[in-house]
């Protein structure tokens, strides 16, 4: 199971930190994503790692703003997010695939957590 949280209303030049807990399984040779659906838009690919570290891969629109990071003593996936626009706000969802890779298509992953809502304001 994933949990995604820390989403919220900010304000556009603010950061936040988005958290992904993973249960249910052992996740090491696992790839986890994070997406992000706006409103009347697909869903898009973020970032992913590979659980235990490596393998980093980051969309163009967030290269240089956003880092992904995971915590395998807390079984978490971070997606640290830093001077955020209006066009981040989305709906953002954790997700994970059997091995990890550079995947960006959201039918590669399996697991998907609920989502969490960022909203950022102009």
């Amino acid at each position: 199971q994933l949990q995604a949280s820390g989403g919220g209303l900010v304000q556009a030049g603010d950061s936040l930190r988005l958290s992904c807990a993973a249960s249910g399984r052992t996740y090491s040779n696992y790839g986890m994503g994070w997406f992000r659906q706006a409103p009347g838009k697909e869903r898009e690919f973020v970032a992913s790692t590979r659980w235990s570290g490596g393998s980093i891969y980051y969309a163009d629109s967030v290269k240089g703003r956003f880092s992904i990071s995971s915590d395998n003593a807390k079984n978490t996936v971070y997606l640290q997010m830093n001077s955020l626009k209006f066009e981040d706000t989305a709906v953002y969802y954790c997700a994970a695939r059997y091995r990890p890779g550079y995947y960006s298509d959201p039918k590669d992953f399996g697991s998907w957590g609920q989502g969490t809502q960022l909203t950022v304001s102009s």
